[in-house]
């Protein structure tokens, strides 16, 4: 889904998914319902010395609506800048921060396999959250009394933060919960066993959320939260496996000795060169043999049959791929080309692009290691 940058706070792009803006209106909605006011009404009154009126409120419930779900957004992006800022003390750089439906995303440019900083970078993101509900409840005790509106959303932001961290530190990976156990059982077991299990106890609590958003309390949001934990989790288990076959290679061992094609060629002489080659994906060499990019079969398949003869290469070719070290470790080089959203890099060795390597390369490499052979 399509996502809006709104700005950038320590040089990280933050951005809000089209399906939070979609969500936001239903937020304020379900907030500013009569029950839900009445009931935090009561909770917010027996945690701070304040006085307000449910009816009161009730009348102005779109606008505590609006005002409370855009205030839980504004934490949840707290809590995402709690994660950024740990993993940033570690090095590791954020590229960016999204908001959506169910909460938000660091995206950090490289995933931490020492068990000690993921903890810390999980631990950080819920620990921002309490800090900014008690923010929210020393608030209280300033906010004047003939502000309700603001008065109950401040309070209402300071309870929900606590029962979302409560609930966010439950052992269900891919929640924070679940990467701090991963982390624990990653001081004892190898990184991969560490994460199947942990995704194991993720898919056990999906499962548990959907039995109960279906037969317990009917809850859209439970149901979709289960769908979110358990294809996560599988995923996660997905790129454990991976990391395992992949592990020990570089993105140079992966490098096939592919000849590159002349920018010159017209596409009727290149299928056979692709078929000999046995790839779709080739590197397009300049006249002294330099690669300056790569030409692929989704270019090659926007051009007519009948154009294949007069079309040359060099108006197909893709020169802004990503570039990779040759020393490269192979599974963060997989990693890298999946946040890139592309399908082919280019390979550097010296400062010099010796080559082009595409998911294919990984999946046959993936290959002979699933199958027990060498590489």
């Amino acid at each position: 889904m399509r996502s809006f940058t709104l700005g950038t706070v320590w040089g990280i792009p933050i951005r809000i998914n089209i399906s939070l803006v979609v969500f936001v209106p239903i937020l304020a909605w379900l907030i500013g319902s009569g029950d839900q006011i009445t009931f935090y009404t009561a909770l917010i009154e027996a945690i701070a010395p304040v006085t307000l009126d449910a009816a009161d409120l009730a009348g102005q419930r779109w606008t505590v609506g609006i005002l409370a779900a855009l205030g839980l957004f504004l934490s949840v992006g707290v809590h995402e800048l709690g994660h950024a800022y740990v993993a940033m003390r570690y090095g590791i750089g954020v590229e960016s921060i999204t908001l959506w439906i169910l909460g938000g995303l660091a995206r950090l440019s490289e995933f931490p396999k020492e068990w000690n900083r993921e903890f810390w970078i999980a631990v950080a993101g819920p620990a921002t959250s309490v800090l900014f509900a008690g923010v929210c409840l020393a608030a209280l005790s300033v906010i004047p009394s003939s502000a309700p509106v603001l008065v109950f959303v401040v309070g209402w932001l300071a309870i929900t933060n606590v029962v979302l961290t409560v609930f966010n530190m439950l052992p269900a990976f891919p929640m924070d919960g679940g990467r701090v156990l991963r982390a624990l059982l990653a001081r004892s077991r190898p990184y991969g066993t560490a994460t199947r299990l942990a995704a194991g106890v993720g898919k056990v609590f999906a499962v548990l959320f959907a039995i109960t958003g279906i037969f317990v309390v009917f809850s859209p949001i439970l149901l979709l939260l289960a769908f979110f934990i358990y294809g996560a989790a599988s995923s996660e288990s997905r790129m454990a496996v991976m990391g395992d076959l992949l592990e020990g290679l570089t993105v140079g061992d992966l490098l096939t000795d592919t000849q590159g094609v002349s920018a010159d060629t017209t596409v009727d002489h290149l299928f056979p060169r692709l078929l000999s080659a046995r790839r779709s994906d080739l590197p397009v060499v300049d006249r002294d043999g330099g690669i300056i990019g790569a030409v692929t079969a989704s270019a090659i398949r926007s051009v007519e049959t009948d154009d294949y003869p007069t079309t040359r290469v060099d108006s197909l070719v893709t020169t802004d791929l990503p570039r990779l070290s040759a020393s490269m470790d192979a599974f963060d080089a997989l990693m890298e080309l999946a946040q890139a959203e592309t399908d082919v890099a280019l390979v550097e060795r010296d400062r010099e692009t010796v080559g082009l390597i595409s998911q294919a390369d990984f999946g046959t490499a993936l290959g002979f290691r699933q199958g027990n052979e060498p590489f």
